[in-house]
């Protein structure tokens, strides 16, 4: 008899950079060490999140977490926004 564990889904914080209708980009940031010299090195990645309400402004700190593919690109769902931009949340 086997049972099926369902794995959490993977969630990451991270700075919106690009807005676009219901699509964030989201860029996260992490430091590596160099496997020979030993510094360490920023290192960033981009994903595209998926925000079907559009309450995401540049600059804004989210979480967001996998998901099932949306689009050929777009294969993370936002879950929630932690901080906003004053100057953003003025505008809209």
């Amino acid at each position: 008899m086997s049972v099926t564990v369902k794995k959490a889904a993977k969630a990451i914080v991270g700075k919106v950079v690009g807005v676009s209708m219901k699509t964030i980009v989201v860029e996260t940031k992490r430091k590596e060490k160099h496997p020979l010299y030993g510094k360490y090195i920023n290192k960033s990645s981009k994903r595209y999140a998926h925000d079907e309400k559009n309450i995401c402004h540049l600059g804004d700190t989210v979480k967001i977490k996998m998901a099932r593919p949306i689009s050929k690109t777009k294969s993370w769902v936002l879950l929630d926004v932690i901080d906003c931009v004053e100057s953003n949340a003025l505008l809209s």
